[in-house]
């Protein structure tokens, strides 16, 4: 990725909310300029303390959350905040007033999800910034949007227009704030799967993927990724044999795996996951975990019973990783799927 975003000529600034871990923050911004992004408060205070001092928190900032910043801030950490809101801004100034503190903010664009943000067209994207560039305590910093639509797209080719769509919504939200007299330096977008096929970033200076740093089927199925990209999956034991129903019990449910099912959208057998030999990288045939209950995991397919007795390991490679990897407290990395050569904490809560 980082090779991909200096032949396009924007930075990176990867987001975090995926691998929540310092040790794969510093893989990640390796031969970067140091920015990341995050979603929450402890990802924040967890990474500004490991010596990452630019952070973008890519959540629509509130009065309230400035409290737990303000010491990030004032120990010189870089804090980027994010608005789609003018009575919003003006309330940010009021607090930091009080915080003796001067905000950074971008505006949120809406390229296309429909989840938080003000259309590149519309009025407010000028609104917000006078009232952000007008205020004593806020500086205006540039645009951001988030093209998580993306991951609904049917085809690379779709992914691509959604790139598209995401690039030229940020610029034209760009340049109404320049045309208005306004600054916007920053011109943020990043999604992995249009970071991945984005054909044109022309007017973008930074994209802040993050799924990439372990893929996941999701992304297998939008051609982001081969299978042999999924950096994680989940260790799991065979814990009973139903052969009534036809199905192998496994001691990962859905705290262990999630009851994400996105990756069925573009892989009609992904189930919660599919099923892999402990080591190396192959799949046993076409199992996938069916069905989820709390900490039970029902694998179905052509079974193998007797290769997979009760006690015997198999390794599930989730829907999608960042989902999954929220239940766990440390990454083991292994060598070949057997020995564990570290261990790497992550940061969890809010």
């Amino acid at each position: 990725m980082t090779g991909r975003m200096k032949a396009k000529g924007v930075r990176l600034r990867p987001h975090l909310k995926t691998a929540k871990s310092a040790k794969v923050a510093e893989l990640a911004l390796a031969d970067n300029f140091g920015g990341i992004t995050v979603s929450t408060i402890a990802e924040a205070s967890y990474f500004a303390e490991a010596g990452f001092r630019d952070i973008t928190y890519a959540l629509g900032a509130v009065p309230a959350k400035l409290d737990a910043l303000a010491p990030l801030l004032k120990d010189g950490v870089a804090v980027q905040l994010i608005t789609d809101d003018t009575e919003a801004a003006r309330r940010l100034n009021a607090r930091a007033a009080e915080l003796g503190l001067t905000l950074d903010l971008l505006i949120e664009i809406d390229s296309g999800l429909g989840r938080g943000g003000v259309r590149p067209e519309s009025e407010a994207v000028v609104e917000i910034g006078r009232v952000i560039h007008g205020s004593e305590h806020l500086r205006l910093e540039g645009v951001l949007t988030h093209a998580g639509h993306s991951y609904r797209a049917g085809s690379v080719a779709e992914v691509k227009a959604v790139a598209e769509e995401e690039r030229s919504g940020l610029v034209l939200a760009a340049e109404r704030l320049r045309q208005a007299g306004l600054p916007c330096p920053t011109v943020s977008g990043g999604s992995t799967p249009t970071a991945m096929h984005a054909e044109n970033l022309e007017g973008v200076t930074e994209m802040r993927p993050g799924n990439y740093m372990f893929f996941d089927l999701d992304q297998v199925g939008l051609k982001s990724c081969t299978v042999d990209d999924v950096a994680v999956s989940v260790l799991a034991t065979v814990i009973g044999h139903n052969r009534r129903s036809g199905t192998l019990l496994i001691d990962a449910g859905a705290l262990a795996l999630s009851k994400d099912m996105s990756a069925n959208a573009h892989l009609p057998d992904a189930g919660y996951g599919w099923v892999f030999k402990r080591l190396g990288r192959q799949r046993i045939g076409d199992l996938r975990v069916d069905e989820v209950h709390q900490e039970h995991g029902f694998v179905k397919g052509a079974l193998p019973f007797d290769a997979l007795p009760i006690g015997s390991l198999v390794r599930v490679i989730p829907n999608h990783s960042c989902i999954t990897c929220a239940m766990y407290d440390r990454y083991y990395v292994t060598e070949g799927g057997e020995r564990i050569t570290e261990v790497w904490p992550r940061i969890n809560g809010w």
